[in-house]
């Protein structure tokens, strides 16, 4: 079966030496062990500074244009007629690592408008922010939940047992699935996110070959017997006239389970791991708790902490950017958590200020693919913020974090820490 989406081949790029006349700076944002303790922050200053449209060569692939500026990367997400999604919004084409075309099927991600929008519009309601906010109570008793599990132990595994395991709950309920199920899906969805060689021969094709078996069984079910949850919603729902069939279902499943847990997992962890690193920040936080506070830190630890690297457009048009020629057919990829740190945007980028004002972060993305479930994603993150913070104080790691490798995906998938109870 086709239609794979996050099982590609990365690929180990020779290393590009580039010297603007002061110093010479290794540019290479394909390897994963740039990524391997967070955003690669030099390269990105020294590309924004010197070359913000950045051709990258791509060994057994085209090459790519790289932006880097907060401008460049966020507009490049308001033109979706000129800055395609299609085929795909990973840096490898199709035809140089698994096939992802699905045949006449798509994934929302990888689709433009007007499709894009008619898809969309299946299950936009259940993520906008009125309903979202419904879901507050509901979030807030599952994040209690488990802190409950870990707070009288003193120490856990924080990515495992508290970050990864609120969003995996919560679109399980959302899709009417068990929640233990949730989490064994969002196991898989670790194996996809990591770069092939550090994982199993096979690993990533028998994790998508599980995810689809298992949105199948649940496809079928729903179809049988529909209930009041989003899984049945998709499965009886219609685009254009037509309505979605199995292998549609599949692609929305494996988008939903994947993208609904990456950004709270991966930004909760990473955040605490941030404050761990700026106790007068985290100290702050603890002893002066408000709403306010509450709202610019999230968004703050957003901007820091940019779990999605990458988004790859395909250009529909010659374009000029910055003196130089894009061709239609080149790859344009845009690095959020470079536009994120571009002191053209943002005052003092490297500095962690929790009471930052007017915080213009795009770790959401920008334009028509805007992070479907950012409003639910902001809920998550403040309710297992509020439980860890005023819960949990004294963190102490008990070792250095192990990170995911991907240049894909910014997070930490190992996390040991000790702490007081609050």
């Amino acid at each position: 079966m086709t239609g794979l989406f996050f099982a590609w081949r990365l690929v180990h790029p020779k290393p590009q030496f580039h010297d603007n006349g002061s110093a010479t700076m290794h540019i290479d944002l394909l390897n994963p062990e740039t990524f391997a303790h967070g955003h690669p922050l030099a390269q990105y200053q020294w590309l924004r500074d010197n070359d913000p449209v950045h051709w990258h060569d791509e060994p057994n692939g085209t090459g790519f244009w790289a932006l880097t500026r907060f401008e460049d990367v966020a507009e490049c997400g308001r033109q979706p007629l000129i800055y395609s999604s299609e085929p795909t919004i990973m840096i490898t084409d199709p035809e140089t690592g698994i096939d992802v075309s699905g045949g006449d099927h798509k994934m929302l991600l990888m689709m433009d408008p007007p499709q894009h929008t008619l898809l969309r519009k299946t299950i936009s309601r259940e993520f906008t922010r009125g309903p979202a906010a419904e879901l507050r109570p509901r979030i807030s008793e599952l994040a209690a939940t488990i802190v409950n599990k870990i707070i009288d132990r003193g120490e856990c595994d924080f990515v495992a047992q508290v970050a990864g395991e609120l969003p995996s709950y919560v679109i399980a309920e959302l899709m009417g699935i068990p929640l233990d199920d949730g989490r064994d899906l969002y196991k898989l969805t670790e194996i996809l996110h990591s770069a092939p060689a550090a994982v199993a021969d096979g690993a990533q094709a028998d994790a998508v070959t599980q995810m689809f078996a298992y949105a199948q069984a649940v496809y079928r079910d729903k179809k049988a017997r529909p209930r009041d949850d989003l899984a049945s919603q998709i499965v009886h729902a219609e685009v254009d006239g037509r309505s979605l069939d199995e292998i549609d279902f599949q692609l929305f499943f494996m988008l939903l389970i994947d993208a609904g847990g990456d950004t709270t997992r991966n930004l909760v962890a990473g955040g605490l791991y941030q404050l761990i690193q700026n106790p007068l920040a985290l100290n702050d936080w603890q002893q002066h708790r408000s709403e306010a506070l509450d709202h610019s830190a999230r968004d703050e630890l957003l901007r820091v902490v940019s779990p999605v690297i990458y988004m790859r457009r395909t250009l529909k048009k010659e374009v000029q950017l910055h003196g130089k020629t894009l061709q239609a057919g080149d790859k344009v990829v845009r690095y959020f958590g470079a536009a994120n740190f571009d002191n053209r945007r943002f005052t003092t980028p490297l500095k962690l200020n929790l009471h930052r004002d007017a915080n213009a972060q795009i770790a959401f993305g920008t334009g028509a693919h805007v992070c479907l479930g950012q409003h639910i994603a902001r809920i998550e993150i403040d309710c297992m913020f509020h439980e860890v913070l005023t819960r949990m104080k004294d963190f102490h790691l008990l070792e250095k974090p192990v990170w995911l490798e991907s240049n894909f995906i910014s997070g930490i998938r190992k996390m040991p820490l000790q702490f007081q109870k609050s």
